[in-house]
């Protein structure tokens, strides 16, 4: 019973990082908007953000699935 409430909130870190992610491309799009000279600098700064997220998520999945198999 633990071990499944244990996956279940390392699961959902994938939640956290949907969360940064859309609240991050919604200032990007804001910022790009205000300042369209600055496209590129913005873009390049929001993919390593995104990209950082994501992998936050991924260790949440990687670690629920070790949990579930290892014990």
């Amino acid at each position: 019973m633990l071990i499944a409430i244990g996956a279940a909130l390392a699961v959902l870190t994938g939640i956290g990082a949907g969360v940064g992610i859309s609240k991050a491309t919604a200032t990007a799009v804001d910022a790009i908007a205000r300042q369209p000279e600055a496209e590129g600098k913005i873009r390049s700064t929001l993919l390593l953000g995104c990209a950082l997220a994501e992998a936050t998520a991924i260790y949440g999945f990687v670690i629920a699935l070790l949990i579930i198999i290892m014990l």
